[in-house]
Formats: C-alpha cells, sequence, structure tokens
C-alpha cells in the first residue's frame, strides 16, 4: 500500500493527501490544526507530504536530507503553480491593424 501511495502521489499528490488522511495519521501528527494540511491541500500538495514524510521518517524532527526533499517538493509547486501563466502568454496572439 505505501508504495502505492507513493506512485499515485507523483502524478496525483492531492489523490495521495486524502488517502493519507483516510487510511493512517501522518498529517495528523504533523500538523496541530486541520487549517494547514487544509492550505497544503489546496495550494502545495508536494510540499504537504514531503513533509508528513519527513518527519514521519525523522522521528520527530526534520533535518538533514530531509530538509532538501522539502526543498525540492517546494520548488516542485511553484513550479506547477507558476507554469500556468506563462502558457497562456505564449499562447495569445498579437494582431496589427494597418489602415
Amino acid at each position: 500500500m505505501p508504495c502505492l501511495v507513493g506512485l499515485i502521489a507523483i502524478f496525483a499528490p492531492r489523490v495521495a493527501i486524502v488517502l493519507i488522511v483516510i487510511f493512517s495519521d501522518w498529517l495528523g501528527d504533523q500538523y496541530d490544526t486541520v487549517l494547514w494540511p487544509f492550505l497544503g491541500f489546496l495550494f502545495m500538495p508536494f510540499t504537504t507530504l514531503a513533509c508528513a514524510w519527513a518527519h514521519d521518517a525523522g522521528n520527530g524532527t526534520v533535518s538533514g536530507g530531509w530538509i532538501v526533499l522539502i526543498v525540492i517538493a517546494v520548488l516542485v509547486d511553484l513550479g506547477s503553480l507558476g507554469g500556468g501563466g506563462s502558457s497562456v502568454r505564449s499562447k495569445r496572439k498579437v494582431y496589427i491593424r494597418s489602415d
């Protein structure tokens, strides 16, 4: 089951977050409130998953290579958010009228 959730997390991180919430307590252990996982679900799902994984693997502390994983997850999330605007701008056509 963890391998399946890992594969789902690569292609559909929000589905993986829902499965983790239903079948485990990873996010409940990582966050004290419901607000941060919810915001992570909406805006930065890869970072939310990376933080939960790092917290679970590090037995409550996040250090070393886990910080690198979280930084990579933040960059992936920011890249997926910012990519939409540049693709829209490149598809815009400019027409010049000559009278």
